[in-house]
């Protein structure tokens, strides 16, 4: 059953903000929507939407590295030294930094090309193999954003069917306390929104 809740946070002077959060429960897992700043968020693991040097760049990449600080950048360049970066669809592990989790966890998604250069395929590939390097490291809570939708341009809808899909299907065979996507556009969360209410229980 998914579930859908208006927080309402009340700030100095009266200020009032409203964050719609959606919750669905798949074996012992919950899988969370949300609309927010996922450099802002408070997880075990928050998985950064990472280019092929791992150096940081635009969008949630350079906002991670910002937030996070120098650590983040010093190991990602010792991950380089070893295995020269981060292949699209693969994923390597970091401490967080000044974030308020344990891992950042960085994944390399697909650029759109047209849908005929096994997209959707590298793209469920990052996610996966976040989820696997998340679990290996006895994560339970870890946030994502949508991955490939900024700067790549891949198609929403798409995306969040591919990102969702591949979630629930993970979360068939290993547990974790929430599973949560962090998305950062009222459209965005409306794409997402309308996969996650179509997944079976």
């Amino acid at each position: 059953m998914l579930k859908v809740y208006n927080v309402f946070l009340v700030f100095g002077e009266g200020l009032i903000a409203v964050v719609l959060f959606m919750q669905k429960k798949i074996n012992n897992t919950f899988l969370s929507l949300k609309l927010g700043d996922i450099t802002k968020e408070t997880a075990d693991a928050i998985v950064n939407a990472a280019n092929h040097t791992l150096l940081g760049g635009g969008g949630v990449d350079g906002a991670i590295h910002k937030a996070g600080g120098t650590q983040i950048l010093n190991e990602c360049i010792e991950i380089r030294k070893r295995q020269g970066g981060c292949k699209t669809g693969d994923a390597v592990i970091t401490t967080a930094g000044r974030l308020n989790a344990r891992f950042v966890i960085h994944t390399v998604g697909p650029k759109w090309q047209g849908g005929s250069f096994n997209e959707d395929e590298l793209l469920a590939s990052a996610y996966k193999t976040s989820l696997r390097l998340a679990y290996d490291n006895k994560v339970e809570t870890i946030a994502f954003p949508s991955i490939s939708t900024g700067a790549y341009k891949f198609p929403v809808a798409r995306a969040a069917e591919i990102a969702l899909k591949t979630a629930a299907g993970f979360l068939q065979e290993y547990d974790f306390k929430e599973v949560r996507f962090v998305l950062f556009t009222d459209e965005v969360l409306e794409e997402y929104y309308r996969t996650i209410a179509g997944l079976k229980d």
